[in-house]
């Protein structure tokens, strides 16, 4: 098990193994949020949380909502508004330990452009 925590500790999420790589992407949010999206099924990940500990914010087409610690405002992670039994959800890979993300390659996505 891997845990990746918010700056404060507020916020927990558990995932099943270090990805295989992780998504530096240039999109409108993700760049400003400066995130590195791990991608796991949606039923491996567990967040753990108090009910008011966290804030969603959901935009564009509706389709996903980023989590946030309401406290120290760390992106934790983003799900599917759409579920189903292959839904993914992104982790952000920069709250895990430095040392367990020091040698997963980073793919470079141009969400900018599509």
């Amino acid at each position: 098990m891997l845990t990746a925590t918010c700056h404060c500790g507020t916020i927990k999420v558990e995932v099943p193994r270090a990805p295989e790589s992780v998504t530096d992407c240039n999109c409108s949010i993700c760049r400003r949020y400066g995130v590195r999206w791990a991608y796991y099924k949606d039923a491996e990940v567990t967040l753990i949380a108090a009910t008011d500990a966290t804030d969603n914010y959901v935009w564009g087409d509706k389709s996903l909502k980023f989590i946030r610690c309401k406290q120290c405002g760390c992106v934790m992670q983003w799900k599917s508004l759409t579920v189903g039994a292959d839904t993914n959800t992104g982790v952000n890979a920069r709250n895990f330990e430095q040392s367990v993300m020091a040698n997963v390659p980073v793919r470079l996505l141009d969400g900018a452009d599509t």
